[in-house]
């Protein structure tokens, strides 16, 4: 397997416009002869299936919901990031860029995210023509607010509900592409396998969810956007349905995975409550404009937070972090409150949550002002914990909220399988060891409108691909291989849930491979991962049959892919000797207690290559350079 990341030469500042060039181009009369497959309806598959039907070619869509508005990128709530300066306070292309690549801690390929600084402000202009209702200032200029991890305000936002509004302007470019018989929609359908002939991606084998049908797809491209696997970890922010199946499967079929051990923990989630829960929930961090952190200096301070005065109170975030106090990135504030709570200053029942306060703010701005900016997440954390946010602050903890690894890509967002495309949060390529916050939203619109409809057509121009349909053999063998294990799930003859084996995974993820890591409890997850994943195939009782609506037959196949994916997900994190991003191995810190990376060894890319059942994986290194911005230990104070 060879890793060429295909990043053009010369300067930064140009090397996409030359690339857009360099490209192949296919007529508009051709465009028609070809079929390009997109699995998952979120920002980025509903963006580049509309891009890709408005260019004129066949498109056939898939959706694991009901309908393509219930993808996950509507669960974004904060904001996204172009660098339109429109508050004049000193941002731009490069400054994006830059703090993008320190965010990650430098470990993201630096072509791809100069090109994600660059097309940034195009998305919002392509967003406002779909009518997405960002707030406004008073005189309806469009609206900017701060985030974590950069020091001017270049986040976009419509209240609380801005992945929800920016999905509804994509979807309703995609339904105009629906209605005009552009793009066929398989609503309800679940992909279970990619489809390899003559070494080239040509189509899916999938599942009808409702009918339990077996299908088979062919096209000339196939096109990945099916988001984030934090659900390896049981709990997280990620909902029920988002799963790893997809590019699980196609790795298996031959596709890297690259830094699996990337995982974003997001510091300002609602707190575990009990065994009961199945999800977290996001607070958005957003909040952290207004809302300041704070704990008690007093160990196992059991006061009410109103009760404790202003000199017993540690805003430990400004104490530590001045130059951006409350708005650290993600992984500075997580790794932080898990200090708090290690060191006995943990509020609440479980000592596992700080407080988020936002008293100074409403002396300072006015109740009703706060409203209107928070109104919807006030609301929302009032009906989870049944407390009044107005009143007494929040409580907030770490969770599990996006991944930065994925399936290897090349700049042209191609993986290690031609003709397999990978878009959004499924590939690895932006955002390195650390997703800075509001800048998802802005690589699966980039991705979709902006990147993808330009490299797909290079491929589709250059590509000789031979005739094919449903009908050939390999469509026939990917077939067979999925009703073997659909078989396979039916006959264990079990008495567990699969979501009883999901917990016990989840549990072993979050306590070994979780914020922090070292050797040890990275062996022992590795010796207990393959013990759960034992038990699940001779104890996980799935009922029903196979030809039927089964929503435990779905969940049985995807908690069956974690239980592989969550070994590899902790080899990776065991072989990265060092602490970067939001990956804290404890054997690699400074003497302050931060995060130690290991620049000279580390400084690369890890994609994995599936060998087999039973067999190691292979271990393959894309070495990063860093020639526009200076590699540096990261200092936000």
């Amino acid at each position: 397997m060879k890793l060429e990341s295909k990043v053009p030469s010369g300067p930064i500042e140009k090397s996409w416009d030359k690339h857009r060039f360099d490209l192949k181009l296919v007529n508009p009369a051709n465009k028609r002869k070809f079929k390009v497959l997109v699995v998952g309806t979120g920002l980025a598959g509903s963006s580049a299936a509309a891009s890709c039907a408005e260019l004129g070619y066949q498109v056939e869509s898939f959706c694991i919901q009901d309908s393509p508005r219930r993808a996950h990128s509507i669960a974004a709530q904060g904001g996204i990031n172009a660098a339109k300066n429109y508050p004049n306070d000193g941002d731009s292309v490069w400054r994006l860029f830059y703090d993008t690549i320190k965010g990650g801690d430098f470990r993201a390929r630096e072509a791809n995210v100069y090109r994600l600084a660059q097309v940034s402000n195009a998305i919002i202009d392509q967003c406002v023509a779909q009518g997405v209702p960002f707030a406004r200032e008073y005189g309806g200029t469009l609206s900017n607010r701060s985030f974590g991890g950069a020091q001017v305000s270049r986040t976009f936002y419509a209240r609380g509900q801005t992945g929800q509004q920016l999905l509804l302007g994509a979807y309703s470019a995609l339904m105009r592409q629906v209605g005009a018989g552009a793009v066929k929609l398989h609503a309800r359908s679940e992909m279970l396998d990619l489809v390899v002939v003559d070494g080239a991606a040509r189509g899916v084998i999938t599942r009808d969810l409702v009918t339990g049908r077996i299908e088979r797809h062919w096209g000339d491209a196939v096109l990945l956007c099916t988001g984030g696997y934090g659900n390896v970890f049981y709990l997280s922010t990620n909902a029920g349905a988002c799963n790893v199946t997809a590019t699980w499967r196609a790795h298996k079929r031959g596709a890297a995975f690259a830094n699996p051990c990337y995982t974003q923990i997001h510091p300002t989630c609602v707190p575990v409550a009990g065994d009961h829960q199945s999800k977290l929930t996001l607070m958005s961090e957003s909040l952290r404009n207004d809302g300041r952190v704070w704990v008690p200096k007093k160990k196992g301070d059991a006061r009410k937070p109103q009760d404790i005065p202003e000199d017993e109170r540690d805003y430990y975030l400004e104490r530590k972090y001045p130059a951006f106090g409350n708005l650290v990135p993600r992984d500075i504030a997580s790794r932080a409150a898990k200090q708090m709570a290690d060191d006995g200053r943990g509020v609440g029942k479980t000592g596992l949550s700080v407080y988020l306060d936002f008293k100074d703010a409403i002396a300072r701005i006015g109740l009703d002002k706060v409203k209107e900016k928070y109104g919807n997440l006030f609301d929302m954390y009032r009906h989870i914990t049944d407390e009044n946010p107005y009143e007494q602050p929040m409580r907030i903890y770490p969770a599990v909220h996006y991944t930065m690894g994925g399936l290897w890509v090349d700049y042209n967002l191609m993986t290690t399988i031609p003709g397999l495309f990978c878009l959004g949060e499924a590939n690895f390529s932006d955002h390195g060891a650390n997703r800075l916050g509001a800048s998802a939203l802005m690589q699966g619109l980039a991705d979709g409108y902006f990147v993808l409809p330009y490299t797909l057509g290079g491929y589709l121009a250059g590509a000789k691909l031979p005739k094919v349909t449903a009908d050939h053999a390999a469509f026939a063998q990917a077939e067979n291989d999925v009703v073997m294990r659909t078989r396979a799930l039916l006959g264990t003859g079990g008495k567990k849930a699969p979501a009883a084996f999901h917990r016990d995974l989840g549990r072993v993820m979050w306590d070994n491979v979780g914020m922090g890591r070292n050797a040890k409890g990275l062996r022992e997850a590795l010796s207990k991962i393959p013990e759960i994943r034992d038990a699940f195939w001779k104890g996980v009782s799935v009922v029903g049959d196979a030809a039927d609506f089964n929503q435990t037959l779905e969940r049985a196949g995807r908690v069956a892919d974690f239980l592989e994916f969550g070994e590899l997900l902790a080899k990776d994190a065991l072989a990265r000797e060092e602490s970067c991003g939001g990956h804290f191995r404890e054997e690699h810190q400074t003497p302050d207690g931060e995060a130690k990376r290991d620049d000279e060894k580390f400084a690369h890319v890890a994609a994995w290559e599936y060998n087999g059942e039973g067999k190691e994986p292979t271990r393959h290194v894309e070495p990063l350079t860093f020639d526009n911005v200076h590699i540096a230990q990261r200092n936000y104070a």
